[in-house]
C-alpha cells in the first residue's frame, strides 16, 4: 500500500511538471486502483456482505424498548354505579422476540452465495481492467511505431521528390516524374495524420480507464520490442486448462447452486415458522386507580400454512425448473469453453506465424524499397517503380505491426481463458 502512495504521488507530481510518464505495469496498478468500474465491483462486494448480515440478523433476537405517557385529563368510568377514576399514567416495556423458520436459514445460505458472485466479478472486473489496459498500451505503442515508421518513409519520398525535382529543374527530367513522387509524398502525410488521430483516440481511451482528466498527458515508458516476448506468448498454449478457474465458469457455478437453493427455499414455504416473544413492562400511575398491566408475558407461536391453492406447489415446480435450466447451460458452458480453448490455442498459432511472415516481409520490402531508390537516383529506375516500392513498403510495415498487436491480443485472450 506504502508503495502504491509512493506511485500515485510520483504519478501527480510528474503530471504537475510534465507528461505522465507510464510502464505498463504502473499503468495496470493505476486502473485497479482509479477505475470507476472496479471502484462500483468493490462496493457490490460490501453490499453483497452487509446483505449477508442482514439475513444473518433476522434468525437473532430482537430487543425494542418502549415508553409511553397517557393523561386522562381527570376522567372517571362510570362502572356499575361506581365511579372508577383514570389517572395519568406512565409505561415502559422493554421486549425480545426471535422467530426461526428453514426459509430464513436458506436465506442466509443464499446470502453466501450472493456474496461469493461478487467476489468472483470484482476479480473478473480487475482481471478485464488489466487486460484492457494493456491491450490499449499495446495498441499506443503499436500506433507509434506506425506513425515513425510514416515519417521514415515520408522523408524518403521527399528526398526523392526534392531529387527528382531539381532534375526537372536542369532539364534532365520530365515534371510528370516528380509530379508522380509529388503525390506519394501527399499521400505520406495523409496517413501521418490518420496515425495521428488514431494515436490520440487510444491515448483518450486509456485515459478514461486510468480515470485522468483529459488534458493529462501520457508517455509509455516500455519499449515495443522490449515488451513483446514471443516465446513466453507461445508458452502460454503449454499451460493445463483448467476449466474451474475460468471467472465465467465460477459464476455459472454459483448460479447452479442458487438456482438449487431456490428449490429449496420453496419447499421451506409450506412449513411452518416458530417465533417466540417475552415483555417485561412496568407502570406508574399519577393518582388513584387500577393496575392491569401484568409485567411479564411470554408468547410462543407456531404458524402452519394449510391450503395455497397451489400457488406453493407450482412455486416448487418453477424452481426446480429453473434449476434444470441451470444444468443444461452448465453442460453447454463447459463444453463451448473447452471449444473455446482449442480456438483459441489455434488463434495464437496462427498470430504468431503472421507475425513471422510479415516481419520478413518488411525486411524484404525495405531492401526492395532501397535498392529501387538508389537506381532512381542513378536513372536507372521510373518513378512509377519508386511509387510502387514505396506504396508496397509502407503496406507491409502496416501489415507487420498489426501482426504484433493480433499476436498480443490472441495472447491476452487466452491467458484470461486459462487465468492461472
Amino acid at each position: 500500500m506504502v508503495a502504491m502512495l509512493f506511485c500515485m504521488t510520483a504519478f501527480n507530481i510528474s503530471a504537475q511538471e510534465g507528461p505522465m510518464r507510464l510502464s505498463l505495469e504502473q499503468a495496470q496498478q493505476m486502473a485497479v486502483e482509479r477505475n470507476r468500474s472496479l471502484e462500483n465491483a468493490s462496493i457490490d462486494v460490501k453490499i453483497a456482505r452487509a446483505n449477508r448480515w442482514q439475513a444473518i440478523a433476522s434468525m437473532l433476537p430482537q430487543i425494542n424498548a418502549n415508553g409511553t405517557y397517557n393523561d386522562m385529563f381527570g376522567y372517571t368510568m362510570d362502572f356499575g354505579g361506581m365511579s372508577i377514576a383514570l389517572p395519568s399514567s406512565a409505561s415502559m416495556a422493554v421486549s425480545a422476540s426471535v422467530a426461526l423458520s428453514g426459509a430464513q436459514v436458506l436465506n442466509v445460505e443464499i446470502s453466501k452465495i450472493s456474496q461469493r458472485m461478487s467476489d468472483i466479478t470484482a476479480r473478473q472486473t480487475e482481471q478485464t481492467v488489466a487486460s484492457q489496459v494493456k491491450t490499449l498500451y499495446y495498441s499506443a505503442l503499436v500506433a507509434e511505431q506506425t506513425l515513425d515508421l510514416l515519417k521514415d518513409n515520408l522523408y524518403e519520398v521527399q528526398k526523392l521528390y526534392d531529387f527528382s525535382q531539381q532534375s526537372v529543374d536542369v532539364g534532365a527530367a520530365e515534371q510528370v516524374s516528380a509530379d508522380q513522387l509529388l503525390v506519394q509524398v501527399a499521400a505520406s502525410k495523409t496517413a501521418i495524420r490518420s496515425a495521428e488521430n488514431s494515436l490520440e483516440m487510444l491515448f483518450n481511451s486509456l485515459k478514461v480507464l486510468l480515470d485522468l482528466e483529459p488534458d493529462v498527458m501520457i508517455e509509455l515508458t516500455d519499449a515495443l520490442d522490449a515488451l513483446l516476448d514471443v516465446d513466453a506468448g507461445l508458452a502460454v498454449m503449454n499451460r493445463q486448462f483448467n476449466i474451474e478457474n475460468n471467472y465465467n465458469y465460477q459464476l455459472l457455478m454459483q448460479n447452479v447452486e442458487l438456482a438449487r437453493k431456490q428449490v429449496a427455499l420453496n419447499r421451506w414455504s409450506v412449513a411452518p415458522t416458530v417465533s417466540l416473544a417475552y415483555q417485561y413492562s412496568a407502570k406508574v400511575n399519577f393518582g388513584e386507580g387500577m393496575d392491569m398491566t401484568p409485567p411479564n408475558t411470554m408468547n410462543i407461536m407456531v404458524s402452519v400454512p394449510i391450503f395455497s391453492s397451489l400457488s406453493n406447489a407450482k412455486k416448487i415446480q418453477s424452481a426446480k425448473m429453473s434449476y434444470q435450466k441451470q444444468l443444461n447451460t452448465l453442460a453447454e458452458t463447459e463444453n463451448n469453453l473447452q471449444i473455446q480453448y482449442r480456438q483459441l490455442c489455434f488463434n495464437l498459432q496462427n498470430a504468431y506465424a503472421r507475425y513471422i511472415d510479415q516481419k520478413q516481409a518488411v525486411e524484404i520490402n525495405k531492401r526492395v524499397f532501397d535498392n529501387i531508390a538508389l537506381k532512381y537516383e542513378q536513372g536507372y529506375s521510373s518513378a512509377l517503380e519508386m511509387t510502387n516500392a514505396s506504396t508496397t513498403l509502407i503496406n507491409s510495415q502496416s501489415s507487420y505491426v498489426q501482426a504484433i498487436l493480433e499476436f498480443v491480443n490472441a495472447q491476452v485472450e487466452l491467458e484470461n481463458l486459462l487465468n492461472n
